[in-house]
């Protein structure tokens, strides 16, 4: 029989097929509780550097209890919002990867949250999105919001990104890794 940590998303698991390197600079649109940005934190090392952003001030509080317990001095929590250009507060092409896990399908103006990613990404930056995939689970959002993997690829191949790879993200997710050319 598998865990739930076999089956489901497994942010320790998912940041290996990042390809993170130490020294990295890397956004986390709609970090939450920052259940991927602690796991990124360690591996980019002090050199690196995880901005942590979101558009509840409460759960950034979290992060910065998180990273303070955990003194990962490399966390920086972003107060912002990402439906707007400019709203990561981060600067053009600055970062090597943006991380969207589960927010996409909740966004009101997805292209223009794929925009700010796109914004600030340096050349050859990697964007992976993780998101809820259609299984019927008691998990997670209703099936009639969750976005297709077909049509998540059809938005960022639009929004002017190069498809690179899947990523394995767990049972009930699906990754996708894609490139700013």
């Amino acid at each position: 029989m598998l865990t739930v940590s076999q089956t489901f998303l497994s942010p320790e698991k998912i940041v290996k097929h990042l390809k993170l390197e130490e020294g990295d600079h890397v956004a986390d649109f709609g970090a939450g509780h920052g259940f991927f940005t602690v796991p990124m934190s360690r591996i980019v090392g002090g050199d690196g550097k995880i901005y942590a952003i979101d558009i509840q001030k409460s759960t950034l509080d979290i992060i910065r209890t998180k990273a303070k317990i955990e003194h990962l001095l490399n966390i920086e929590p972003v107060w912002g919002n990402l439906e707007q250009i400019g709203g990561s507060k981060l600067k053009d092409g600055f970062v090597d990867l943006v991380l969207i896990a589960n927010i996409l399908f909740q966004a009101e103006d997805k292209f223009t949250l794929l925009r700010e990613a796109y914004r600030i990404l340096r050349h050859n930056g990697r964007l992976a999105i993780i998101e809820w995939d259609a299984s019927e689970t008691k998990l997670g959002p209703s099936p009639d919001v969750r976005l297709p993997p077909d049509q998540t690829k059809s938005m960022v191949l639009q929004s002017g990104f190069s498809f690179d790879r899947e990523i394995p993200a767990g049972a009930h997710h699906f990754g996708l890794m894609f490139i700013k050319k």
